[in-house]
């Protein structure tokens, strides 16, 4: 399986990065993990909705290069939620579903624009809650992680 994490902008705290590599390299014995990682547009201080829409159409644009024949799950606060095991289930379907190429989304700060919802396949979230874009990827990654390690049985989840 072929996974893409397709993120706006870069990750510039050590601590994140680590996590990420960590999270790479745990990965790597089930999958092959990509990420991807687009410019971000800089929003003004006291941005207009105008302003922020436009930044998020930039965005998308760029984003929508990136997912090609891909099954693409964006990850946004209205998207489905699952338990952990419900997520493993989900991830052996995405399998099947996108015929080996799986792309996430995580937009940036202003969140991802109409047109990237509107390609998606499926929109995933993690909480009603808002996350820092660069967290949300350590998170999609250890969750991705626990999915193979519970569709394996083997420890880790609990």
């Amino acid at each position: 399986m072929n996974i893409n994490i397709v993120v706006v902008g870069s990750i510039k705290e050590n601590f994140f990065k680590d996590a990420i590599v960590e999270y790479t390299k745990r990965l790597s014995r089930y999958v092959k993990l990509n990420i991807i990682e687009l410019k971000d547009e800089k929003t003004p201080a006291n941005a207009s909705e105008l302003e922020e829409e436009k930044i998020k159409e930039v965005e998308a644009e760029r984003i929508l290069t990136k997912l090609s024949n891909s099954y693409v799950v964006a990850l946004a606060i209205d998207g489905k939620r699952y338990s952990s095991e419900d997520f493993a289930k989900r991830m052996e379907k995405y399998d099947i579903l996108s015929k080996g190429n799986l792309a996430f989304v995580i937009g940036g700060s202003l969140g991802l624009h109409k047109a990237v919802l509107d390609r998606a396949d499926e929109k995933l979230s993690f909480s009603e809650m808002t996350f820092p874009h660069q967290l949300m990827r350590v998170i999609l990654l250890e969750q991705i992680y626990r999915a193979y390690r519970i569709r394996n049985n083997e420890p880790y989840h609990k």
